[in-house]
């Protein structure tokens, strides 16, 4: 938002300088960017009249010129003068001898051997623009021997505002000098708003298909319009100023208007809606193969949710946004239909967007507009053009619907000294309150407030708490430090094993940390997980990755293939990252852990056969990240993995990975010459582990017995070391399965499984009959329920 400091100060003027007034705004949440000068300092310029001019004597492309500038007694001043627009009649800024421009200083001098007293100036030379192809004409009514600075009002300063989207209502200078007097408690007073004379009968029809896209639409004819007239220098000044270029009086009234009550509008050429004079204004949505040329020159397809102006034949305008080049407001021009409406900012929020441009009009209506003022823009607007175009106006057409409702909100005195930390009362709430013009009145030290028309931001307590703080001022409140009632509360005994310390762990054991997009190709998801509904993006970077992955894999494998490629023949990855899943429209995002092995379990060496790693070595590297606590490993199938080599991990009876020889199948898909081991697991399983406990250490000598048992083939160890566990005698401290056989010598649909067994008493030396009769405990519960046999 951009407006000038002089244009505001006629509204409010606090007693502050330009500075003081950026830094009171600017501590009220309204961010002032910048503070620019109109123009650079210069001095001795007046408005000049050239007189008469005669060709230089010396020279075919200078004039001598001699011009007024207001010297008493009517005495012309000589100015040599090579400007291609010099002529007799025009008035023009000249800078007198002494004159200090922004680059340099003006003398008396001769040029071609004739005398010059001064130089007529074009707006380059006085730094109002960065290009100037002659003088800068002004006006007829110019006052010949005025300072310049003065006539053009150049002692003035533009404030740039970087407003955030919820404080639309400063998107006009009636809401900033709203604004400026409630932060200086300083009056302000806006110009009297009178209805328009209505000297003629014309209306034209509006029909408003969509009520709650466009609550509120009124417009006017206003006919007999002369755009032959130029726009007030004033007017022009403050357009500028405000970032806005002039194009012709009628749409630089309406400019003007925006840029001061913060409402856009529209003007019509009256002769191009509908037939003969008598057409009908809709207010509907665009239908499919319609196209608008608008008046930035694109020529735009209309999709079905914009929001059009139309007539009974084609659209007028894209509403909210531009309007169309038919219907545009041109020099031949005498009679025009006014737009003031107020949009819904939902049917206008994120179509500038998708249309690649944007407007002032559009900026203003996605946030929202005060919709009070609808119809008093268009009586200024309409005033406006009387006075300065002539003209008569027909009455206003208005449709009217549902508002938005302004809701009465509570806020409680209690809760403001609670929030704010400081001591208010409620005489100074009410102050605050009636400075920010708002409609209140008090029961019981609770504030019942209905928002303003132009305040969209406000709609619960905390708003209204948040707009005492901005006014009472964020540097008025004192700082100071909490004092909490501090106590001491349990903590549970677990360690929290950081993905850093995962990383480390696996890095010890000669892995290399990967980071992979998590946007994938659709096809790893039916590889690797079988996923048939994955999450697709709408709007992916690449076509290979338009879907988000539910597992890790993927981007492991093809990192294998990379490194393959490049002749890397033993990898060792992990990953770290995000998953993500889709079930039946509710998203959800886990983090996992995941890691491939491919090649020789070590590197090539002298002191140790070489042999590819196998589903055991990472089954180890598994069982370290988990360590001290112990995990289960049970048979289970897998789409990425070989059905006789894979196995889902469990803790604590909870399923929490998996882990594996790639499946041949795709292992032949993805061109792997040998097998690669891959694991993948939840990494919250991994976060949280109890506190090792501690135990005496026996300074007794331990017993080992070795039994081999004969059991079914289906009968897995797993099942075996359980059971054992589970029923122990108090003196055995470790079970462990050393050696499988099966083949010779051995029943068909059998196998041999031996066992190590430790047996230690922290209190005295065992002897063998606590021994004997510990093992025999151990047989009979394998013999009881596994029908197991002692191997003899």
């Amino acid at each position: 938002m951009r407006f000038s400091e002089n244009w505001l100060r006629t509204l409010v003027n606090p007693s502050c300088s330009s500075n003081e007034l950026a830094q009171a705004l600017t501590m009220a949440g309204l961010e002032v960017e910048s503070v620019e000068a109109v123009a650079p300092s210069f001095d001795k310029v007046v408005v000049a009249e050239v007189v008469s001019m005669q060709k230089h004597p010396n020279a075919d492309r200078l004039n001598v010129c001699q011009v007024d500038v207001g010297m008493a007694g009517s005495k012309l001043l000589q100015v040599v003068c090579g400007a291609p627009n010099v002529d007799v009649g025009v008035k023009v800024p000249c800078a007198l001898v002494d004159a200090h421009l922004p680059d340099f200083v003006i003398k008396q001098s001769k040029l071609r051997g004739v005398e010059s007293f001064g130089m007529l100036c074009s707006a380059k030379e006085l730094g109002l623009s960065e290009n100037a192809d002659g003088l800068l004409l002004l006006p007829e009514n110019a006052p010949n021997g005025m300072n310049f600075r003065d006539f053009y009002a150049l002692d003035d300063r533009v404030f740039i505002l970087k407003l955030t989207p919820n404080r639309a209502d400063c998107l006009g200078v009636f809401g900033v000098a709203r604004e400026v007097a409630a932060i200086t408690a300083t009056d302000f007073v806006l110009p009297e708003i009178e209805s328009a004379k209505s000297e003629i009968t014309d209306t034209i029809t509006v029909c408003v298909d969509k009520p709650e896209m466009c609550p509120l639409y009124c417009g006017r004819v206003v006919r007999e319009v002369s755009l032959d007239v130029s726009t007030p220098l004033w007017m022009v000044h403050r357009l500028e100023r405000g970032g806005i270029r002039a194009i012709n009086v009628v749409v630089d009234i309406l400019n003007y208007v925006m840029l001061e009550m913060g409402q856009p509008m529209h003007a019509f050429d009256l002769a191009r809606i509908g037939s003969e004079y008598s057409g009908k204004i809709y207010v509907r949505y665009a239908k499919t193969g319609e196209y608008l040329e608008l008046l930035n020159g694109e020529n735009l397809e209309l999709q079905s949710d914009m929001l059009v102006i139309s007539d009974e034949t084609e659209p007028l305008a894209l509403a909210g946004i531009m309007g169309g080049i038919r219907s545009s407001v041109q020099l031949e021009t005498t009679d025009v239909f006014l737009e003031s409406a107020f949009f819904s900012p939902e049917v206008i929020s994120g179509k500038t967007f998708r249309l690649g441009f944007s407007s002032d009009s559009a900026h203003r209506f996605e946030r929202g507009v005060n919709f009070a003022a609808t119809r008093d823009a268009l009586e200024r607007a309409t005033n406006l053009i009387l006075s300065i175009c002539g003209g008569k106006a027909g009455p206003i057409t208005e449709v009217k619907n549902i508002l938005p409702k302004r809701n009465v909100v509570k806020v409680r005195l209690e809760r403001i000294k609670r929030l704010l930390g400081i001591g208010m009362e409620s005489r100074q709430i009410s102050e605050i309150f009636t400075r920010l013009r708002f409609n209140f009145f008090i029961d019981d030290e609770v504030f019942h407030v209905t928002p303003p028309p132009y305040r969209f931001d406000l709609a619960i307590e905390e708003d209204f708490i948040e707009e005492v703080a901005r006014i009472y001022g964020y540097d008025h409140i004192p700082a100071s430090l909490p004092r909490p009632i501090m106590s001491m509360l349990p903590e549970s005994e677990v360690i929290n094993l950081s993905p850093a310390r995962l990383k480390h762990i696996l890095i010890s054991r000669d892995y290399r940390e990967v980071i992979n997009y998590a946007f994938v190709d659709a096809n790893w998801e039916l590889d690797f997980v079988n996923n048939l509904s994955p999450v697709v993006l709408k709007n992916p970077i690449a076509s290979q990755m338009s879907v988000m992955r539910s597992s890790l894999i993927g981007g492991l494998v093809a990192n294998l293939q990379f490194n393959l490629n490049h002749k890397q023949n033993r990898v060792r990855i992990f990953e770290i990252g995000c998953c993500f899943t889709n079930n039946e429209g509710n998203y959800q995002q886990t983090e996992n852990i995941a890691g491939l092995c491919y090649g020789d379990v070590v590197p090539e060496q002298w002191g140790q056969v070489a042999r590819n790693i196998d589903f055991f070595d990472v089954k180890m590297d598994v069982e370290s990240l988990f360590w001290p606590e112990q995990v289960r490993f049970e048979k289970f199938s897998h789409p990425t993995l070989h059905p006789g080599k894979s196995a889902q991990i469990y803790k604590n009876d909870k399923v929490v990975g998996w882990l594996g020889e790639m499946h041949p199948r795709l292992q032949r898909k993805y061109d792997l010459p040998k097998p690669a081991i891959l694991f993948e697991l939840h990494i919250d399983s991994l976060s949280v582990r109890a506190l090792p406990k501690v135990k005496k250490l026996s300074k007794f000598p331990p017993v080992r017995r070795d039994i081999a048992i004969v059991v079914a083939n289906h009968i897995s160890a797993q099942m075996l070391l359980e059971s054992m566990n589970a029923e122990k005698a108090a003196i055995i401290s470790e079970i462990h399965l050393f050696d499988i056989y099966s083949g010779k010598g051995m029943e068909s649909g059998k196998k041999s499984l031996a066992f190590r067994i430790l047996l230690q008493d922290s209190e005295k030396t065992l002897v063998d009959k606590e021994v004997d009769e510990a093992i025999a405990k151990l047989i009979s519960i394998l013999e009881s329920k596994y029908n197991a046999k002692l191997r003899g």
